[in-house]
């Protein structure tokens, strides 16, 4: 039996579904409706920053292929104007660097098609499960030492301090502060973080971490600290830790996001 839907999304705008492909949109769209969801589509790229900017959505589900624009566009604005709304892609094209420019631009899950209507509607729940944690954890702020995450405006705090993040780097540092001192491998991160499987390769996640930690490291002492070969954790600093040790081997000069297509690191 198919798992009920709505409680994932009650009294929220529901998922906006965009694809110019009429049979997939409405046989998309009617599958998820059937599941208990409230489904807004549209055809177009622009026809879908329109409805995002004047209605709040739980979830877009986004064709990269559109007539006008493509769905990275799309979303690169949407993440230019402030939007955090999840998304994931849908494309036919099946290239590691396409994979990679959706998700640095702030995607949560990519799908290639053809795909199966079941496995899109348990992504969607997946992803609705990770980014919307207020409900499960009961507060909507994570806090840790002087640093305060809230999980509903998407604002991070240090000393009183705004710290501008990504999207990708504002779901890192929420998993860590999840999970404080606990040492969280670099798969364990792509699977949380991204939720997708990199093919073993973990150049993304160090890159992040070393942005997400210069961002931090500027109003106080480094809390996050790598175990050679092994991942990172969220801790307080100890005596014998290096000062500035936030610019260690994995840290130093870190490698260009690929593309980091939000725009902000």
């Amino acid at each position: 039996m198919a798992e009920p839907a709505m409680d994932l999304s009650p009294g929220q705008g529901g998922l906006l579904v965009v694809d110019d492909e009429p049979f997939l949109r409405d046989a998309v769209a009617a599958s998820l409706r059937f599941l208990g969801f409230e489904v807004t589509t549209a055809d177009t790229g622009t026809g879908a920053l329109r409805l995002a900017r004047t209605r709040r959505f739980d979830l877009v589900v986004m064709d990269v292929m559109l007539p006008d624009t493509d769905g990275f566009e799309v979303v690169r604005r949407l993440r230019g104007e402030g939007s955090r709304v999840p998304v994931i892609f849908l494309t036919a094209r099946d290239t590691q660097d396409d994979k990679v420019t959706g998700l640095t631009l702030g995607g949560d899950d990519y799908l290639t098609k053809p795909f199966g209507l079941e496995e899109l509607a348990a992504r969607i729940r997946s992803v609705l499960r990770r980014t919307r944690p207020a409900a499960a954890s009961g507060s909507p702020v994570l806090t840790f030492a002087d640093i305060e995450l809230d999980q509903d405006s998407y604002e991070v705090r240090r000393g009183g301090q705004a710290i501008g993040l990504s999207p990708t780097e504002f779901r890192l540092l929420r998993y860590l502060m999840l999970n404080p001192g606990r040492v969280l491998t670099r798969t364990q991160l792509l699977a949380h973080v991204w939720d997708y499987d990199f093919g073993g390769s973990s150049t993304v996640v160090t890159t992040y971490v070393a942005y997400l930690r210069r961002k931090l490291a500027q109003h106080g002492p480094d809390v996050i600290h790598t175990q050679r070969s092994v991942g990172y954790s969220l801790r307080l600093p100890r005596p014998g830790d290096p000062a500035g040790s936030y610019v260690t081997a994995d840290a130093a000069n870190p490698p260009p996001a690929p593309a980091d297509l939000d725009g902000r690191r």
